[in-house]
């Protein structure tokens, strides 16, 4: 049988934390009390050289769950890539092995919670970006320790990390009207998720408070994939509307289906119609002009969630945390500055 670091702890008359820089041979933990940690695993018929052993450090693993509800969100992109290589690193670093399982609400959902019930895990991190309240709910019940990945839910006391998505796009849209521009379109995703509602939020805080009126003609839903956003985008552009001089765009991926769409009916980045993304995808800087957007965090937030779920299993923290992991607006060359002296004027197509 394995040894947990909670019986250990709970012998010693120490806590968890203090177990686990020792397991892990870290710093932070005074000479006679890693003698002491040592020396109790010994007498337990542990070999001490063998401490990088998850069975000796743990009684299982972390499991991630990836949850897509319809999966036009959440896909195989850089944005979740870098989640994940967060979340792996640091369970890595602190002694856990990370278990991913993907889960589709239409397909594999009672099998995964049947599994997680027989087989309990330490602790869930769960990628709920496309999740609403219900859903997170049924793996609630499990009585597992949980950290929320990329969404809150204000009717579950749940520990959350997420990102500070209004400020994120209040900056955006700030840096739209700094330049000059004051009739600004909104490229929305038809896939409503809290994230682009929180977006939403910012971006409209940024125009009242500049005193500018948004114009609901400028809103352009469209959807969330690349081949999405772009086929109907086009069909927007066919219709000939009105185009303001800037877009603010619920993510990268939006915005660069809009861009192959505006460009292929003629129109000029920026100087006919300026665009600013979100999440900062790898992309950005390889198309032309380069995308100016707002940088997400990734592996951050999912190194974060992991110290969040070892504070529950380890140290059996009882209250709930929201962390929101603050955004940075890298500027490059997808927004023309109409105070230089040149016109920017709003066309039609």
């Amino acid at each position: 049988m394995a040894l947990k670091v909670k019986d250990i702890a709970d012998r010693l008359g120490v806590s968890q934390a203090t177990v686990s820089l020792v397991l892990n041979n870290k710093p932070g933990v005074s000479e006679e009390t890693r003698k002491k940690v040592l020396k109790f695993i010994e007498e337990m018929g542990y070999d001490t050289n063998i401490l990088s052993k998850p069975a000796l450090k743990h009684n299982g693993n972390i499991r991630f769950i990836v949850y897509k509800k319809h999966g036009k969100v959440v896909s195989d992109t850089p944005f979740f890539s870098a989640l994940m290589e967060g979340i792996d690193s640091e369970a890595r670093d602190s002694g856990y092995s990370l278990v991913v399982s993907y889960v589709n609400e239409k397909d594999n959902k009672p099998e995964i919670l049947r599994i997680l019930q027989e087989n309990p895990p330490e602790g869930i991190i769960i990628l709920a970006t496309e999740m609403v309240s219900e859903d997170v709910a049924d793996f609630k019940r499990l009585g597992i320790p949980i950290v929320v990945l990329d969404n809150y839910f204000i009717s579950e006391k749940l520990d959350t990390v997420i990102i500070n998505n209004i400020e994120g796009a209040y900056e955006a849209t700030k840096y739209i009207i700094k330049k000059g521009h004051t009739d600004i379109g909104y490229l929305s995703s038809k896939v409503h998720i809290n994230n682009f509602l929180e977006r939403r939020e910012g971006f409209l805080k940024a125009i009242k408070e500049s005193g500018l009126d948004f114009d609901p003609k400028f809103e352009y839903k469209i959807g969330s994939t690349l081949e999405e956003a772009y086929q109907d985008m086009l069909v927007l552009l066919d219709n000939n509307p009105p185009i303001p001089s800037a877009f603010f765009a619920d993510n990268d991926i939006i915005a660069l289906g809009a861009v192959k769409a505006l460009k292929q009916k003629g129109l000029k980045i920026p100087e006919d119609v300026s665009i600013v993304g979100f999440d900062d995808m790898p992309f950005c800087e390889m198309i032309e002009p380069s995308l100016t957007t707002v940088r997400v965090y990734k592996q951050k937030m999912g190194m974060i969630a992991v110290r969040r779920l070892r504070s529950k299993i380890e140290d059996e923290a009882e209250e709930n945390v929201k962390i929101e992991i603050m955004t940075e607006l890298i500027e490059r060359n997808s927004v023309f500055d109409k105070l230089d002296g040149c016109n920017g004027r709003r066309v039609r197509i």
